[in-house]
């Protein structure tokens, strides 16, 4: 896998990421949760491994830093 392509991917995670906490707030790792979970009921591995690195995102950061981090680049 490319380095562009990785660099893109974690830009899309960020940006799902700071969307859930803007529209859900304190509820986004639960609504990640669902998108995973839907995922990969239609079987659609990259999507769910996008949605689980948008969960290690939530899980690791407050939600003013996401807002910040996306902002940013």
């Amino acid at each position: 896998m490319s380095k562009m392509l990785v660099d893109e991917d974690e830009r899309r995670a960020r940006q799902e990421a700071h969307w859930l906490v803007r529209e859900f707030g304190a509820e986004a790792p639960l609504y990640a949760a669902m998108k995973a979970e839907k995922a990969i009921e239609q079987k659609d591995f990259g999507r769910c491994a996008r949605w689980k690195r948008v969960l290690e995102i939530l899980a690791d950061k407050p939600p003013a830093d996401i807002s910040r981090g996306v902002a940013a680049k």
